[in-house]
């Protein structure tokens, strides 16, 4: 967890075979954090902590930011849907391609460089449990960023599309890192 000067808190969470992009290249979805997983940082977010803030800002008719690191001079795309199911926050948006750090992030993500989604919000209610870990029960949800770094690993990104073309070179490169691998095993 990283608190920024506007007194948000951010937690990260990694993205790869969960981050999708889809074949248009510019509408990702996935999780943005996960129930019950402990963090980098020792918290745990609780089912349900984004429920009474989702209400909120759908009752107000605004939107979650969807930013470049964090960075909000730099919004990169819209999240058209965001929901709590019992994994966690999956969210569903598009990154602008009239944006050119939002064609930028497209192409980081596809070639992975890109592989982590990270959440702005304010903690309204949390407890500790007896490990000393932070349970964080109603956060007050303002973005959710496409970092480099994310906190919770098993936060990412779900769907990346399917270019058919791509597929073989996918392949042919998870064989080539496989035999590296092997071969600096030895």
């Amino acid at each position: 967890m990283k608190e920024a000067a506007s007194g948000l808190e951010q937690k990260f969470c990694r993205f790869d075979e969960d981050l999708t992009v889809q074949a248009d290249g510019l509408t990702i979805e996935g999780y943005a954090s996960r129930f019950g997983a402990c963090d980098q940082g020792g918290d745990i977010v609780q089912a349900g902590a984004y429920k009474s803030s989702l209400a909120r800002l759908m009752a107000e008719g605004r939107r979650v930011k969807m930013l470049w690191q964090h960075d909000p001079a730099q919004p990169i795309g819209i999240w058209d849907e965001i929901r709590e199911d019992a994994t966690g926050l999956w969210v569903k948006g598009r990154l602008l391609e009239g944006v050119a750090r939002g064609r930028e992030a497209a192409e980081l993500i596809r070639a992975g460089a890109i592989d982590g989604l990270s959440i702005g919000y304010r903690t309204k209610r949390s407890a500790k449990d007896d490990g000393g870990r932070r349970l964080l029960t109603e956060l007050e949800l303002w973005e959710v960023s496409l970092v480099t770094f994310p906190m919770l690993p098993s936060a990412r990104v779900a769907a990346k599309g399917f270019d058919p073309l791509e597929e073989p070179l996918r392949e042919l490169a998870a064989a080539l890192r496989a035999a590296g691998a092997e071969l600096g095993g030895r």
